[in-house]
């Protein structure tokens, strides 16, 4: 090998090592500026990059180190476009004939234009105006990201901002349980329209066309045979069909008009009056219910009423979940009895419930929510159950205590 070709120069150093940011490009440009004495100069550049830019003029009267003002004047479709600029001499080398600027405090929208122009120029694509003008319109920077670290932060910072994200895990949690129960409701949970306690009840009507006085308060409990309520019927009416026909006179017509027959209504249990269906002082027809009665020592069951849709999931011996009004804790029972409620065909499902444990007689007509569980035993639905239901408890009575 030659030893001319292997001899270097030391003072030549490969670019890459001294990581050059920016391309220098040689582009149509001028810059126009004042210089320190106010003279004006309008100079043609050598190179443009995005850092800065060189131009020549001999002689000039720039220092190094001091910062001006001027204008990138460039020709596009002929029509020409400057860009405001501020840049610092940094190097004017013996003979003026190149003078190095580095750009100062370029604006966002003068840095879109120049990269526009240099990217253009490298790509060998045309610098067009109306591209020019989108690149000015669109937003070409954003915001820089907070890089914020907790080592700084203090006890006080650190316990807030843990119990902060303790909150939003629990209120996370809730909404997941929520969302996970009411679709367990909606898929395996079949609902009655309507349900009610039903005790077998004892009507009590009136033996004679009358009025009624009753004796009674609604509410009350009577012993059997006790008189419940006094009535009056006309003698006439008592003895219409059986009068002889020599005695149908008007003359005794009139007299038993003005008579009449007093009975009383007694009950036939130990009952509680439930009801009084006919005011005092009323005239009413024969056979007319006064009185519904409740025994005392009666069998309180749910009567509920399901859609008949729901044929297949309602059998004798299921068992259901039942939930009183006023009570806060579900109570279960079994499936006794199904029927056509009224008899129809069209008729939704009448069920009858035998509550596990006996309910009050005195709660009968009380309105019942009863459901269907299809599965009726899962140890992790019943959990999850719970929790939601206590979570949920939980969060009405802190929004309670807050309110207060």
């Amino acid at each position: 090998m030659n030893s001319a070709f292997v001899a270097v120069d030391d003072n030549v150093v490969h670019e890459s090592e001294v990581q050059r940011q920016h391309a220098r490009l040689s582009l149509p440009a001028r810059i126009k500026f004042h210089g320190p004495d106010r003279e004006a100069f309008d100079c043609e550049l050598i190179d443009l990059s995005a850092g800065g830019f060189s131009l020549s003029q001999p002689g000039t009267s720039l220092i190094v180190g001091r910062q001006h003002k001027g204008k990138l004047v460039f020709q596009v479709d002929a029509l020409g476009f400057a860009i405001d600029v501020e840049f610092v001499v940094r190097s004017i080398n013996d003979d003026g004939q190149r003078i190095g600027c580095e750009f100062h405090n370029l604006r966002p929208r003068a840095i879109s234009a120049l990269r526009y122009v240099i990217t253009s120029y490298l790509s060998g694509g045309v610098i067009s105006l109306g591209d020019m003008l989108a690149t000015q319109q669109r937003e070409n920077f954003t915001k820089p990201r907070k890089h914020e670290s907790g080592n700084g932060m203090g006890v006080f910072a650190r316990l807030r901002a843990t119990t902060i994200s303790l909150l939003m895990f629990l209120v996370g949690l809730a909404a997941f349980g929520y969302v996970v129960h009411q679709l367990y409701g909606i898929y395996y949970v079949t609902h009655a329209e309507s349900a009610r306690v039903n005790v077998p009840g004892q009507l009590i009507g009136l033996p004679r066309d009358g009025s009624v006085n009753s004796l009674v308060k609604v509410g009350s409990v009577v012993s059997k045979g006790a008189p419940l309520a006094t009535f009056s019927a006309s003698l006439l009416d008592v003895m219409r069909g059986n009068l002889p026909p020599g005695q149908a006179t008007p003359e005794n017509l009139e007299r038993l008009f003005s008579r009449t027959l007093q009975g009383s209504l007694t009950s036939p249990c130990d009952c509680r009056v439930v009801s009084q269906l006919v005011p005092d002082g009323q005239v009413v027809g024969k056979g007319t219910t006064v009185y519904e009665l409740m025994p005392i020592d009666g069998v309180a069951t749910i009567e509920a009423r399901f859609p008949y849709k729901n044929f297949a999931k309602i059998q004798p011996g299921k068992v259901v979940n039942f939930q009183l009004i006023g009570e806060e804790q579900p109570r279960m029972g079994k499936i006794t009895a199904v029927a056509l409620d009224n008899g129809g065909l069209a008729s939704d499902l009448r069920v009858t419930i035998e509550p596990d444990s006996p309910l009050q007689t005195d709660q009968a007509g009380r309105p019942v929510e009863v459901s269907i569980e299809e599965l009726q035993g899962n140890v992790w639905v019943q959990n999850a159950s719970a929790a939601n239901t206590w979570v949920k408890n939980a969060w009405v009575n802190k929004v309670m205590a807050a309110g207060k």
